[in-house]
Formats: structure tokens, sequence, C-alpha cells
């Protein structure tokens, strides 16, 4: 029955660590505001302005899922203080192995959420707009660009984000060659900023009738979604539109109409498109989003004072500036360059399991900050 003392110990050695996080979390606050923030939803006339009365019910969804889960890791702490204490009581010895699991899960999930306190940065709370964009390489890097549109989406339905499909343009035989789509979801950009990179695959080639391995390259791009009550200052000359016909496969993904909006932002080069809403004002208030978004990604980025200063320089999607590779042959493994954690279960990765390289990430910078 040692073991069962051991784990008592460990608990409460992991207790301090517990009311730390409770915190950092600032439930209190957190609580108080969800009070205020119920009041406002009961008054009259409160679903009048459908955009703010949306704006508060996801602010309350979101306190109210910090709190939750925060209470739901008291609970475990507690129900796996009494298991050792029942088992010591009864000298039950078959209650073991269930408690080594719960503690290994529990010591995980307390460090992940010790890692949302480190979400401080201005936008961090922010939903995220992600952008992919297919490197040389023809219909390979289009099929892996798709590969990882799907492993973001995987990742945002595994931690309850929705997402919204902005723009689509399909590759020419698979995959595709950009499309855009913005993550809703409590902290979505503080997770999602650690993705912003190019990312390197290799792999033997489907495509390839002699089966040779091919190397392949994408670019992700990730931004905050800049709401309209925040403030950038974009001159309405220096944005050049363009309306042109969605393209999308068999209507797969669009409407074919001559709705879809390109936005060019003269002073820096930066262009983004929205083609997925059936009206061309919708587009252009998408595409609008999306260019607040990414201008003040790349001057936060750039540590600029002005969205002015922005130069518009990109990164090559090429070798040498991957941030992470994706090796499915000879060996499977996913490693970032960046921290170098890595995971040979790369089945898992491609399915959304990409927590280890987030965290790891988290962790370097507040290294880094201290």
């Amino acid at each position: 029955m040692i073991e069962f003392e051991d784990y008592k110990v460990k608990l409460n050695a992991l207790k301090p660590k517990l009311e730390d996080l409770g915190k950092a979390l600032k439930l209190d606050a957190a609580r108080a505001e969800i009070e205020t923030l119920e009041k406002q939803a009961a008054e009259d006339g409160f679903w009048n302005d459908l955009e703010n009365s949306q704006r508060v019910l996801q602010k309350t969804k979101q306190l109210k899922n910090k709190c939750s889960k925060f209470d739901a890791m008291r609970s475990r702490w507690d129900d796996m203080m009494a298991i050792c204490q029942m088992a010591l009581e009864e000298n039950d010895e078959s209650m073991l192995p269930e408690l080594v699991e719960e503690y290994s899960a529990f010591e995980k999930d307390l460090e992940t959420m010790r890692l949302s306190t480190l979400l401080s940065g201005e936008y961090d709370s922010c939903n995220a707009i992600m952008s992919f964009h297919a490197g040389a390489g023809g219909t390979e890097a289009q099929d892996w660009a798709q590969m990882l549109y799907r492993m973001y989406m995987r990742w945002a339905e595994r931690h309850g984000c929705s997402c919204t499909l902005l723009d689509y343009l399909d590759g020419e035989e698979a995959g595709l060659k950009s499309a855009s789509i913005l993550i809703e979801g409590e902290n979505a950009y503080g997770y999602l900023k650690s993705e912003n990179g190019i990312h390197r695959l290799v792999r033997v080639s489907p495509f390839d009738a002699s089966g040779r391995r091919h190397t392949s390259f994408a670019a992700v791009e990730v931004m905050p979604e800049i709401g309209d009550d925040m403030q950038v200052d974009i001159k309405p000359d220096d944005i050049e539109m363009q309306v042109y016909r969605s393209s999308g496969a068999g209507g797969q993904h669009v409407n074919k109409t001559s709705s879809a909006v390109r936005l060019i932002h003269i002073p820096t080069g930066v262009v983004v498109s929205c083609q997925t809403e059936r009206s061309q004002h919708q587009n252009r208030e998408y595409a609008m989003r999306m260019l607040r978004s990414k201008l003040v990604e790349i001057k936060e980025r750039e540590h600029l004072e002005k969205v002015e200063d922005i130069k518009g320089v990109q990164m090559k999607i090429e070798w040498g500036s991957q941030i992470r590779s994706y090796v499915f042959m000879p060996y499977t493994l996913a490693k970032d360059h960046r921290t170098n954690f890595e995971n040979g279960n790369i089945n898992a990765v491609m399915d959304g399991d990409i927590d280890g390289f987030i965290n790891a990430y988290l962790s370097m910078q507040a290294g880094n900050e201290n």
C-alpha cells in the first residue's frame, strides 16, 4: 500500500500549483464579469444589436468555460485524494491502475492550463485567421497545403472551436493553392500564433508513379481577428479592390458568381481575398477584417510603431526557412526546429494532435521573457 502513500505525497505537492493556477486565472474577476454579462443579456432590447449580443454571449461562454475547467481540475484532485484514502482504509490495491492513469493525465492537463495563463499578449484572446499557401512543387505541394488545412481544422474541433471558411482556391489536380479560415474560440490566436511559418513535408509522393521521395513546402499565416472596435488606421485611398468570379471545383466550396473580392493594400503589397459569401458586400467586409488583422500581425511581429512602417517583406516558401518538418518516410517524425519538440506518431499529429508543439513554444517564449 506504499504506492497510495506516495501518491498522497505527490498530490499534496501539486496542491499549491493548483491554487496558484486558480489565482493566475483570476477566477473571482471572471465570475463577477459573467454576472455582469448575464444581467446585460437579460435587459430589454439586448437582441436589437445582433453583433453586440453575439459578442456578449461568446465572452460569457468563454469565461464560463474557463471557470468550469478549473472547477473540474479541483474536483479531479479531490477524487484522487479520496481514492488514496479509501484504498488505504480498505487495504484495496485494485484502484491503483486507475489512480496511476488519472494522475498522469491530471499532471499534463494542469501544465496545459498553466501555459494558458502565459497568453497575456494584446491579441492572444482574439480569434485567429489562418491562411495556407502551397509552395513550389505543383500538385505535391498543393496536396501538402490541404493536409495542413485539415490538421488545423481537426485541432479546432478537438478544442471546441468553430471554423468559418473565408477563401479557398483549389489545386490544379489535387489539394489547394491557397485557403483562409477563421477559427473562433478562447485564446485561439494565443495558441495558434506559434504555427505561423513554413512547414516542410518529406514522403513518398502518391502522385509519383516511380515511388520517389519528395520534399514539399507550404506556408501557414496566423493573424488575430481584429474587431471593428480596435482602431487600425487604413486610408481608403491605400486600398485597391478587385472583383472576380468565385472559383471552386464543381461549386464544392464557393458560389459561381462575380461576388469574390480581392483587396490590395498598395503601400505594403499585402493582398487578401474572400469568396465564400453570397454577396460582394459580405465578402468585402470579411476581406477588410482580414486586411486589418494581417497588417496588425505584421506590425506586432516586426515591432513597428504603426501600420505605415510595414515594408511587406514575405518569407520564401522554400528550404531553410521552415519552422517544422513532418517526415513520413523512411521513418515517421514531426519535429519543431525552434523548440526541438518532436512526436513520432505522425498520424496523430496530422489528425490535429499538435498541443505538444504549441505548449513547447509557449514554454520557450516564457523562458525568453524571464
